[in-house]
């Protein structure tokens, strides 16, 4: 046999995968100290340099949730550029009142202003207001207070099922601030 070792890549089944390659390839290691993940996630070294760092994705993480966008700046350049942010964005500012970008101001998802509806809430009700409003309706609506009303029944549910998701929405919140 001249020229040595066979290759495993002829014939039926192929030992290894189709798009795998012989060639090394040349992979990056996070720029953090001590950390041998492969460091895939681009980071500017400051905010207006082209040079970057290259974070493995847990110190990306940790990066971006320290990163200053600011820094380096003299305040009349911080000033300005707040002030070029604010113009830029200052058009979804001045359309909020046609309602495009959704109720409320972001802080609630959908369900939970699809319940605040259905308790004929506001979307800045505080959660001692939704209790009022949901003991309320569920009195009205009570099947014991009203035995064969199919509507109050539906609306009884609605309120629960609403009062629920408000509920968990809370909790799920005063968690995070924990």
């Amino acid at each position: 046999m001249a020229g040595g070792r066979r290759s495993s890549d002829w014939g039926f089944p192929r030992w290894r995968g189709y798009e795998s390659s012989r060639d090394t390839v040349e992979v990056r290691i996070c720029d953090r100290h001590l950390c041998e993940e492969p460091g895939d996630r681009p980071a500017p070294k400051s905010p207006n340099s082209p040079e970057r760092w290259y974070f493995c994705e847990k110190h990306a993480a940790e990066y971006n949730r320290n990163y200053n966008y600011f820094e380096g700046l003299t305040k009349e350049q911080r000033k300005q550029r707040e002030h070029d942010e604010q113009r830029d964005a200052g058009g979804f500012g001045q359309a909020s009142h046609y309602g495009w970008g959704g109720p409320g101001d972001g802080t609630r998802s959908s369900d939970e202003m699809l319940a605040l509806e259905i308790l004929e809430l506001e979307s800045d009700a505080d959660i001692a207001t939704v209790k009022k409003a949901w003991r309320k309706l569920a009195k009205e609506n009570h099947p014991d207070v009203n035995p064969d009303d199919a509507d109050a029944a539906k609306r009884f549910q609605a309120a629960q099922a609403a009062w629920d998701v408000l509920r968990t929405a809370e909790e799920r919140r005063s968690w995070k601030g924990a």
